[in-house]
Order: C-alpha cells, then sequence, then structure tokens
C-alpha cells in the first residue's frame, strides 16, 4: 500500500509510514477520554437535601396515657351507710311492732339501697375521662352526651383531694383549673389511684409546655 502523504510503498500492518511517520488506516483509533463526571448542582444538592430541622418541627404523634371514669370503690361509704340504715329500720320494726314500723322499714330499706345505687350507676355510665400527651378529655351525659377538651399546655393547676375512706381505699378527686373557657374549674368524680392519676396530669403538662418551649424558641 502506499503512503497517503508521501506515496511511499509501506506494509499493509504498519501503522506508520517508515519515511515520513503518517498514520496509516491500519493504526487504531485513539480512544476517547472518559468524560468526567458531572458534579450536581448546588440547586440540584438544595433539592435533594432533607430541610434542616424539618424532623425537629413535625408534630409528635398523640399517645395515650390513661382512662377512667367513676371507681365503684368510691361508693363503698354509701354502701356501708345503706346497711346501717337498713339494720336501725329492721330492729325498729322488732322492737315496735305496729303496722306503721313495718311500713316504713318497708319503704325506706329500698330507698337508702335504690339511691346510691342509681347515683352510681349514672356517673358510671355518664361520665368518661381520657388523657393523653396533648389533651384531656372529658365526656359527660347518659341520654345525650357532651364532651370538651383541654389542651395540657392550659391547665395551671391540678390538685387531689381524699377523705378518710378515700384514703383507705385509695381513691378521690381530682381538680383541674385551667385557662379553657368551657371548664375553668374541672372537678372529676372520685377515681381510682387518684394520687399517680393527679401527677400523671401534671406531669404531661410540664412536659407539654416544655415542648412548647422549645419549638418556640427554635422557630
Amino acid at each position: 500500500m502506499l503512503c497517503s502523504s508521501c506515496k511511499s510503498e509501506i506494509s499493509a500492518e504498519s501503522a506508520f509510514c517508515p519515511k515520513c511517520g503518517q498514520r496509516t488506516s491500519a493504526a487504531p483509533a485513539e480512544a476517547a477520554p472518559p468524560l468526567a463526571a458531572v458534579a450536581p448542582t448546588a440547586a440540584e444538592k438544595m433539592r435533594a437535601a432533607t430541610p434542616a430541622g424539618a424532623a425537629a418541627h413535625q408534630p409528635e404523634p398523640e399517645h395515650e396515657l390513661w382512662q377512667g371514669g367513676m371507681s365503684p370503690k368510691a361508693m363503698i361509704g354509701s354502701w356501708v351507710l345503706a346497711g346501717i340504715i337498713s339494720i336501725a329500720a329492721a330492729v325498729v320494726s322488732v322492737i315496735v311492732p305496729k303496722p306503721i314500723a313495718w311500713i316504713a322499714a318497708a319503704v325506706i330499706v329500698p330507698l337508702v339501697w335504690l339511691i346510691p345505687a342509681l347515683r352510681y350507676l349514672t356517673l358510671r355510665l355518664s361520665v368518661e375521662y381520657r388523657l393523653t400527651t396533648q389533651r384531656f378529655m372529658h365526656k359527660q351525659g347518659l341520654l345525650s352526651r357532651a364532651s370538651n377538651q383541654i389542651l395540657l399546655v392550659d391547665i395551671d393547676d391540678v390538685s387531689y383531694r381524699q377523705r378518710l375512706l378515700e384514703r383507705i381505699f385509695n381513691t378521690g378527686t381530682i381538680t383541674l383549673i385551667s385557662n379553657d373557657t368551657t371548664d375553668p374549674k374541672l372537678i372529676l368524680v372520685p377515681i381510682d389511684d387518684v394520687q399517680r392519676v393527679a401527677d400523671l396530669i401534671d406531669e404531661a403538662r410540664r412536659e407539654e409546655r416544655r415542648k412548647r418551649a422549645i419549638y418556640m424558641a427554635s422557630a
């Protein structure tokens, strides 16, 4: 074959002309240099990245901490009083063997048991409390139901009270003082383990206020 430059005779396998150094068609083509990896632009980096502090400002899920209502043990005092009155009425009807004494005993004994039983059933079935990490909710009503909720950050004071029998059976009432316009002073019906529940409400409201303060400071 002939060199394309100097027209000299060269071998077909030669990659270059031995006379002028011209590259021949048999020479392998130089591989193109690899393209450098294109770095992402600042806008692409911004779109791909998670916004700083987004996770911290996500609303936390609400968890239930306690649920309860009227405690059956809160009626023990009423049952004891009803039993004493029933025994006294029976004794009087025996000591005074007159029809009027028997009639009075027959009327008084059912009443002293019926009244506390109706009170217990009404409160047990119509009052419901629920405490979460963010709210205190209470529902009341037997035939018609009214519901209200108090944000924990709005509760200013939590206190509880126990009478003698309530201390023995670990029951009592809780009073919540808050900024809620519907129930600024909410007195709960007697509940079980009253001190633990009162402490739980107080700790939950303090924790919620602490979270709100941190959120407002970082906003």
